[in-house]
């Protein structure tokens, strides 16, 4: 047993980081200024999109997404129920209703579903690339195209994720990513939104800060001017220097922390491969898993049961996530039953997601091998070599 308890996870945060905080609170800019811009230009860069909004939280990043196009009152927007409240809950706060579909046997939403769902109300659908598994892009752009609605991606998982060979963030569509703690990178809050629109792009700034036609960076610098004009009533959304300072080391150390999320995924996969007990996450054709998540199905064990012999073990472990349609709200107002979703009442079935994060040590790794193979019960059956070579035909799939 561990001596010292391992969180489900934790943020790795350098002296590089906190250095560059520090220069932001001795410049006197702590809100939105000039490391935002350089923070946007170097995520622009990174994601492979033509600009980049950086704003308070992926929260914010999709209502803002859904307000610059006019969603509101009468409209709806499909949203797959296995995904965290917030997704959904944007498209409430306009006044809209959120069409909840099921999700397919990797968590992603099923495109038939989305198929089943538009109607002449349908104005946007907004696809969540769970766990940093990218949905498949090119089949639901098609749907999207055929019935002229816009795709709105939630990627606040996928920062770092590539689909056919480009990364998230790249493909044309409004992109909403997170920076929240316990993400890929963090900014402790924080979001960004990636577009090729430009006329969007300057929408999507002037909302994300009250409607101004200007920000401080423009009014109170010595070239700025005092004069600004309300354009339309926007919101608090801006991200702050402070934030975007521990944004552009993350950035430049994001590379690093995907590949130490791929090594440990793999030395689970490898361990684990053997059990019949439980399954584990695919890679998919044609994408990069960044493996935001690690979430397991549990096939013959209880849930609850698991999760307390890891906790007695000093391991922690979380479940993502509890489907929106078994939330009291969405059951409730929207009239939505668990049979309406059985490929996602089959997903959410011993779902649990195990820690997998860069400042996990390989011992770290290791004991939360070992705590699960003891709980399941079940020895290696195969030869490390044999099991190696499962691993390498199962991610060259």
């Amino acid at each position: 047993m561990r001596s010292q308890f391992l969180p489900y996870c934790l943020p790795q945060i350098g002296e590089e980081e906190i250095q560059e905080v520090v220069d932001s609170l001795r410049s006197g800019w702590v809100t939105t200024g000039p490391k935002v811009k350089r923070f946007e230009e170097e995520f622009a860069r990174y994601a492979g999109a033509r600009h980049a909004i950086a704003v308070s939280s992926c929260t914010a990043a999709l209502h803002l997404s859904l307000a610059a196009g006019g969603i509101g009152p009468g409209d709806q927007v499909i949203v797959p129920t296995m995904t965290f409240c917030a997704t959904a809950n944007v498209v409430t706060h306009l006044g809209a209703q959120p069409v909840l579909v099921d999700v397919d046997t990797d968590g992603l939403m099923d495109l038939g579903s989305v198929e089943r769902a538009i109607t002449p109300r349908t104005r946007a659908i907004i696809p969540v690339h769970f766990a940093g598994q990218p949905c498949d892009l090119h089949a639901l752009s098609r749907i999207a195209a055929r019935h002229g609605i816009p795709v709105i991606e939630d990627a606040a998982h996928a920062v770092g994720s590539v689909f056919q060979g480009r990364p998230i963030g790249a493909h044309g569509n409004t992109v909403a990513f997170s920076f929240y703690a316990t993400k890929n990178m963090t900014t402790g809050e924080g979001g960004m939104i990636t577009t090729e629109d430009e006329s969007l792009a300057s929408r999507l700034r002037r909302l994300a800060l009250h409607g101004m036609s200007r920000d401080a960076w423009k009014r109170y610098t010595e070239t700025g001017s005092w004069y600004y004009e309300i354009l339309e009533p926007g919101y608090k959304n801006n991200m702050t220097d402070i934030q975007a300072a521990l944004g552009l080391h993350q950035l430049r150390k994001l590379d690093g922390f995907l590949e130490r999320r791929r090594s440990i995924a793999g030395q689970y996969r490898q361990a684990f491969s053997d059990l019949d007990q439980i399954a584990l996450p695919r890679e998919l054709p044609g994408r990069r898993h960044c493996y935001h998540l690690y979430p397991i199905r549990l096939l013959a064990l209880g849930r609850n049961e698991f999760i307390d012999e890891l906790r007695k073990r000093n391991i922690g472990a979380s479940v993502h996530f509890i489907p929106l349609h078994r939330h009291p709200y969405y059951r409730d107002f929207w009239r939505c039953q668990p049979e309406q979703f059985p490929g996602a009442e089959q997903f959410y079935s011993g779902l649990v997601s195990l820690p997998l994060y860069p400042r996990m040590t390989d011992e770290d790794v290791e004991d939360v091998i070992t705590a699960v193979r003891q709980i399941v019960g079940q020895r290696r059956t195969l030869p490390p070599a044999a099991v190696g070579r499962r691993l390498a035909a199962a991610l060259s799939e």
